[in-house]
């Protein structure tokens, strides 16, 4: 026998090409993941976020401050959302994550600039996600008194000066030295509960099926919900293990302060820890081996870590893929654990956040149930 055939070769070539054609999930997740990543990095990802959520609280209604504020949306950094009765309502629209800033103008904003004074507007930040209100803030700092020059004429003319006359008092809340690992380590609690969690469950019933096992569950008298759940129950375990031990690391290694409370913190932990189990479970339910079934679990994770806000700000998007995020579980356990353990966050705020992951759970457990086979295909 020759020591090399390219008859020999071309023939397990073929067999090669015709068993990668059996798997069309497989070579579709090889050909759309790709394309994900381009369009996600080309599009979606912005590290000079504009146009960001603002509640104005304004005490001074004249022309002097509606010029201001149209001033203000001008730089294209602020996008005024809100416009509550009280400081106390919009710094609630921050600690829930609604807004980015919070502007207060007070009362007498023209009185003091038309006497030659420096009138103070107060901008309170949330600086959790530095990288996003960094920009906003260098603009706001920027914007000069001269867009009240055509207003300054006859008397007030003398009022016109070619520096600012406005000064802004920046609180940079909830972060105030800007410190990288104050919003990435609590993220990363969500990004690591998501990775191992979806990835060990999308084996579950993959790996009984592809180790014949799968028959004697089908030969028993559990319904399928029971499979689900006693599947789930025993990795809901090793979440609260996982979240431990990050949240020590975090407190005793990067001496990252707990404001709010851990209980709670834990119990918010819950719906997000079973909303991971069940998509891993509907994964393994739908694919036919556990290579398709790990490419589903990256297929899920990819966007889950790029549109979530972990990585990249959230609102830096296009409205299309906060659209997306927004039906991510790990979107809203980032508002969680970045406002209880930097904003100390109660129930009542972070509640918003915890019902949208619950209801992806049901949605997606439904599903897992719908798929699971009492006989074999």
């Amino acid at each position: 026998m020759t020591l090399f055939s390219w008859n020999r070769t071309v023939a397990i070539l073929r067999k090669e090409f015709w068993q990668m054609m059996r798997d069309p999930v497989s070579i579709g997740m090889m050909m759309i993941i790709p394309l994900i990543q381009l369009v996600l990095f080309g599009y979606a990802i912005n590290t000079n976020p504009k146009h960001l959520p603002t509640a104005l609280v304004s005490a001074d209604n004249s022309v002097f401050t509606r010029t201001f504020v149209r001033a203000l949306e001008n730089t294209d950094y602020f996008r005024i959302d809100y416009q509550p009765n009280s400081v106390e309502a919009a710094n609630k629209l921050l600690a829930e994550g609604k807004v980015l800033f919070v502007v207060t103008i007070p009362s007498n904003f023209t009185s003091r600039f038309l006497r030659g004074h420096r009138p103070e507007i107060s901008v309170e930040a949330d600086a959790t996600d530095s990288v996003a209100v960094t920009s906003a803030i260098g603009a706001l700092n920027g914007l000069s008194s001269r867009v009240f020059n055509r207003f300054l004429i006859g008397n007030l003319a003398d009022l016109k000066e070619p520096e600012t006359k406005i000064n802004y008092v920046v609180h940079a809340k909830y972060n105030p030295e800007a410190i990288t690992q104050f919003n990435i380590v609590p993220g990363l609690l969500g990004i690591v509960l998501t990775m191992t969690l979806v990835t060990v469950t999308c084996m579950a019933i993959t790996r009984e099926r592809e180790r014949g096992t799968i028959e004697s569950l089908l030969a028993t008298p559990v319904r399928p919900l029971e499979v689900m759940i006693g599947k789930i129950l025993p990795y809901i375990i090793v979440g609260y293990i996982q979240v431990f031990l990050i949240l020590l690391c975090g407190h005793f290694i990067f001496h990252i302060p707990i404001q709010g409370n851990l209980w709670l913190l834990l119990l918010a932990s819950l719906p997000f820890i079973a909303a991971n189990l069940s998509i891993g479970l509907t994964f393994s339910s739908i694919a036919k081996n556990q290579l398709q079934a790990m490419q589903m679990a990256f297929f899920y994770f990819l966007p889950s870590m790029l549109l979530s806000g972990f990585m990249f700000p959230f609102y830096g998007m296009p409205q299309w893929a906060q659209i997306i995020g927004d039906a991510l579980p790990l979107t809203y356990f980032l508002h969680i654990v970045r406002g209880v353990v930097l904003k100390g966050n109660d129930f009542a705020l972070i509640w918003p956040d915890i019902w949208p992951m619950m209801i992806f759970m049901v949605i997606v457990l439904f599903i897992a149930v719908k798929r699971y086979r009492r006989t074999l295909d």
